[in-house]
């Protein structure tokens, strides 16, 4: 298991389409990733889950992956949620 720290740089925040986006670039991977913000901890793969969230433009939020493809699924979620 490994986490990290990434701010969102998505101009809009996590809106119903970044956030379907995401759950695309998540769901491709077998590992499981949770983002957690504040106390919640939520299944990256949920678009449910991800929309009750409400993440702002230039929060941090924390990226958990637990899995065989843990390091590429947070280097990829990463890439995403830093893109402009």
């Amino acid at each position: 298991m490994i986490s990290k720290n990434i701010v969102v740089n998505i101009p809009t925040g996590l809106e119903a389409r970044p956030i379907a986006l995401l759950v695309q670039v998540a769901s491709r991977f077998d590992s499981d990733i949770y983002i957690v913000i504040d106390d919640k901890k939520i299944n990256a793969k949920s678009i449910m889950g991800m929309m009750s969230l409400g993440i702002l433009s230039g929060e941090t939020v924390t990226i958990i992956a637990d899995g065989l493809d843990e390091k590429v699924a947070i280097e990829n979620i990463e890439k995403y949620l830093s893109s402009k």
